[in-house]
């Protein structure tokens, strides 16, 4: 991973391969942002009118090269659009993240390069270094690139970040860094096992990378095999796993600290892959659906994220963990599972499974009555539709902590939309046969699968629901800080809500 460090140097004698600087689209034409004085001077305040001539405007994602001033010890230049410039010069957070991220990418094969972008306190710091690290990330662990396994397109991604503006000996700077660098490791952890083939990560693989990591980060973890789910009459994992021969399981983790009072659970959707069981999915839709465990890797990295970050919290991951295949022991539609609650589902679409694993996950977390139970899972094609590809929706049994949780969501950069629980699309779900059906009306199918889940919670728990379907994955090309394939939605959001109980502001 890109190595990140805060520098004081001025950039003209600073040794790098690149200098990035920030431009923002000014109401007149493009406009050099703050950091960027020292290479603005070098071209006798006329940078913005440069960078005019080559194309630039300052718009989001734009990235412009051009060969440094004389006197500059790095060769080359690199202007990356900021979008509209603030009236007070402030830049938001995730602008810089995006900027950053863009950069990032562009430095593929760097050895070392400066980001001179803006650095108006310590949260700017933050955003700079998180766009950098997540960026800079690549997947290529199948690829032949020669000598370096780790290479891109046979480059490295970028080896070193010197933070220009970011003070080493500034403890507010320090920690900002010091917390991108936990979060993104593990966001990008989570979008190495999204990214992993799903004849490399069955349900046990999972377990075992999670077992690793929790001895390493002091995080105690319990894990169930088949055997015992068996024991314990989780009937809807087992219903969902039973058709694959890689038999499921169910990781909880248990990060705790000796002075927290607030309890948070975490339960995430770990399909190692999803061919919808007998009821196949169609041609075309199967060969990403080894992310459909986006859920439990968001989950996973994000108890060890509050782990490195020693968070005054106490945090439970639960990772239902199964491989949904069609085979002579795998649940046919018409079947009835008898799930960990004690109540039935008749099952209707063998596709609609991670909602079986999630309901008893959910219902063992809440015997541990946390404060608040927060489960994430890439649920349904219906909230693609309704929110589209970037975009998470976020349901909840209490509108209080529903905005919490989108705001929290925003505040990270992700975005996030609340979605509501109509109480009239229960009926649908109504079974002749069974307590529950796992299906009902057809329209508004990603709130159905909501109000599906909420019969699995507690009684009296506060619980919200992350369906991010459309984020998880992204199946076109990379964009600021987000690349092709796994993104690691919803890390950052968990992070953030941790952050939030151990400081007694979650609402």
């Amino acid at each position: 991973m890109t190595a990140l460090t805060l520098s004081t140097s001025a950039a003209p004698g600073l040794r790098a391969d690149a200098i990035v600087i920030g431009v923002a689209k000014g109401a007149k034409g493009p406009v050099v942002a703050p950091g960027a004085e020292a290479v603005n001077e070098a071209y006798d305040g006329k940078l913005a009118g440069v960078l005019e001539t080559l194309g630039a405007s300052g718009a989001e994602g734009e990235l412009t090269k051009l060969p440094s001033p004389a006197g500059f010890k790095a060769p080359l230049v690199i202007a990356v659009g900021l979008g509209a410039e603030p009236e007070d010069r402030d830049y938001p957070a995730e602008a810089l993240r995006k900027a950053a991220g863009v950069a990032a990418r562009a430095l593929t094969g760097a050895k070392k390069a400066a980001f001179a972008l803006p650095v108006e306190d310590a949260a700017a710091v933050g955003a700079i270094a998180e766009g950098v690290l997540l960026g800079a990330y690549s997947f290529d662990t199948y690829k032949d690139n020669g000598k370096d396994p780790k290479a891109k397109n046979g480059k490295a991604p970028l080896a070193e970040a010197a933070l220009l503006g970011g003070k080493p000996r500034d403890a507010a700077h320090k920690a900002a860094a010091a917390r991108a660098t936990a979060v993104s490791e593990e966001l990008n952890r989570a979008r190495d096992l999204i990214n992993t083939p799903p004849n490399d990560l069955t349900p046990a693989i999972f377990a075992g990378i999670a077992q690793e990591a929790a001895k390493e980060h002091g995080i105690k973890i319990q894990v169930l095999d088949d055997k015992a789910l068996t024991k314990g009459g989780y009937g809807g994992i087992l219903g969902v796993g039973g058709g694959s021969a890689a038999t499921p399981r169910l990781v909880k983790l248990s990060y705790t600290h000796a002075k927290a009072d607030k309890h948070l659970a975490f339960v995430g959707k770990g399909i190692t892959y999803d061919s919808g069981g007998i009821s196949l999915k169609p041609a075309g839709h199967n060969e990403t659906m080894k992310c459909d465990m986006s859920g439990a890797a968001a989950v996973f990295a994000a108890v060890v994220a509050a782990a490195r970050l020693g968070l005054e919290v106490n945090v439970t991951g639960w990772l239902a963990l199964a491989e949904n295949m069609p085979s002579g022991s795998a649940v046919r539609p018409g079947d009835v599972l008898r799930m960990y609650s004690g109540k039935t589902v008749e099952v209707l679409n063998t596709d609609a499974e991670g909602r079986l694993v999630l309901a008893d996950a959910l219902w063992a977390a809440s015997a541990e009555k946390p404060d608040a139970i927060v489960d994430v899972a890439t649920l349904t094609g219906a909230m693609m539709l309704a929110l589209g590809s970037r975009t998470f929706g976020v349901m909840a049994n209490d509108d209080a902590f529903r905005s919490t949780v989108h705001e929290a969501a925003e505040e990270v950069g992700e975005p996030a939309w609340p979605m509501p629980l109509p109480e009239h699309l229960r009926k649908g779900m109504d079974s002749a046969t069974a307590d529950i059906a796992n299906m009902g009306e057809r329209m508004g199918g990603g709130l159905v699968a909501g109000l599906f889940l909420r019969e699995f919670v507690g009684e009296g728990i506060t619980w919200a629901h992350l369906d991010i379907a459309g984020p998880a994955f992204n199946e076109g090309g990379p964009f600021g800080y987000t690349p092709k394939g796994g993104t690691g939605s919803a890390v950052r959001t968990l992070v953030r809500l941790a952050e939030l109980t151990a400081a007694g502001d979650l609402g």
